[in-house]
Order: structure tokens, then sequence, then C-alpha cells
């Protein structure tokens, strides 16, 4: 189960036959993000296993997940945009069902990211998952 906004990256990927295109569409994504307050950029946010510096603060509204997040690198940043693209708006509930391996499959990053950005992606999904059981 994804999003509405995550089966929109996946047909914008479909779209785009060359890779370049896809890693400037993923920086893009992270460009349009609001940054996170630097009093947010915090040990108790931040997501270890991954070699950029990235935060994750959850806002859990009713049953409601969202979650804002930071790196100082442009392509993670692009990365923590698709993740939010594929759980926010969700129910805790459906965000714990998310198969997020899976639907970043249909994505192919798995193929194209470097094994330290791969690492990395996993350990905000594992971040992730943690958020939605409190």
């Amino acid at each position: 189960m994804a999003s509405a906004a995550f089966e929109d990256i996946v047909e914008t990927f479909e779209f785009l036959d060359d890779w370049e295109d896809r890693y400037r569409h993923v920086i893009e994504l992270g460009k349009g993000m609001d940054p996170l307050d630097e009093a947010l950029c915090i040990p108790a946010t931040k997501v270890d296993g991954c070699a950029s510096q990235v935060w994750l603060v959850p806002e859990i509204e009713g049953d409601v997940f969202t979650f804002r997040g930071e790196s100082d690198a442009m392509i993670v940043r692009g990365l923590i945009a698709i993740l939010i693209a594929l759980y926010s708006g969700l129910t805790l509930a459906e965000a714990r069902q998310v198969d997020a391996p899976s639907e970043l499959k249909r994505l192919g990053l798995d193929d194209h990211l470097s094994s330290q950005r791969s690492n990395g992606l996993r350990a905000m999904v594992d971040r992730i998952g943690l958020l939605t059981r409190g």
C-alpha cells in the first residue's frame, strides 16, 4: 500500500528513461522539502547507519502519521522526500503495513544507489518502522 504521492513518483520514474534524469528528479524532490528547524536536528532524531547526516522527526496527529526530515546531502534529502511520499498521511496501522523494500524496488533504486546510500535508506526505513510503533 502506497500513497498517491508515491504513485506519482513511480509514474514519473517510468516516464524518465535515463538514470541521470531520475537522479535529478530525486534531488529536485529534496530541494522541494521545507528545511527542518536546526533545533530538531538533535541526537534523538538522528538516524544512525547513514553515511550522511540524517534526521527524521515524526508528526502524529490523531492516528495519522507524517514526518519531516533533513540531510546534509542533496540526494539523501531526495530519498527522504520519497519516503515522506510513501508514508505520510497514512494511519499508523497502514504505515506499519507498508512493505517499503518492495515499494522502493518499483523505483529501481536498489540497483542504482551506492551500497552506502542503500544502507542509509534501509536505516531510514527501519527508523520509520520504529516511529510508527510508538
